[in-house]
């Protein structure tokens, strides 16, 4: 997977007003941590790691980090985004948690699912395919995280699903659940209102023939 380059500057300050002022100057904080790292407080432009983001592979973009202003001067990490805060409102970055890696040790990342193909449960008999699963946990080197995991639907008719488990990956082991389903076609919504109502008339038929019976039948008696 290609690097992306980022600068990001060391920072002191801390807290909401900090956080505030850098917002205001068009800044966000921080942090790089790693496992056996010591944390590293940080600001960055915003639309810069949005734009690296953009044009790698999202969330999973690896990031050739270069961290300015520290007191033995700049150092350069390998870094991916862990988390992020988005403003709800104006939905944009407020704050960024950046992992430090090693390219030769092995990471959990989630990757997108993308279908591929049209479902001829879809195209043909008029169902409606539903995708459950929108991300697989995975884990492998961070040069072989693939940018999505594409399933194939093609051949799906109604009532056929695909799960976790029919995925194989050459360079990354699936963690996620096998048994999870990824997508699956379902009857058209009429077809199941008409299921449903056809159930509820042989239900009320069935019970009007009850009923009829036991009057008949109260009525043997009161004969008798």
């Amino acid at each position: 997977m290609e690097e992306r380059s980022l600068v990001a500057h060391w920072r002191a300050g801390k807290g909401k007003e900090e956080a505030r002022r850098l917002r205001h100057q068009g800044l966000i904080p921080a942090v790089v941590y790693g496992q056996r790292e010591e944390t590293i407080p940080v600001t960055l432009n915003p639309q810069e790691l949005s734009k690296v983001l953009r044009e790698g592979s999202g969330e999973r973009t690896l990031i050739n980090l270069t961290i300015e202003g520290l007191q033995d001067g700049p150092i350069t990490k390998t870094v991916i985004l862990k988390e992020k805060q988005i403003d709800p409102l104006k939905r944009t970055l407020l704050h960024a948690d950046l992992y430090t890696i090693a390219m030769d040790e092995e990471i959990n990342v989630n990757i997108p699912v993308r279908i591929v193909g049209k479902a001829a449960g879809v195209t043909v008999q008029g169902g409606i395919l539903e995708q459950v699963l929108r991300e697989i946990e995975v884990k492998c080197l961070p040069a072989d995280i693939p940018s999505s995991i594409d399933v194939d639907v093609s051949s799906l008719e109604i009532g056929d699903s695909i799960h976790v488990a029919e995925i194989t990956l050459e360079k990354a082991k699936i963690l996620a659940d096998p048994g999870q389903t990824i997508v699956t076609v379902v009857p058209p919504k009429e077809e199941v209102v008409a299921v449903v109502e056809e159930v509820a008339e042989e239900a009320e038929a069935e019970a009007a023939e009850g009923k009829e019976a036991a009057e008949e039948e109260k009525g043997e008696e009161d004969k008798g």
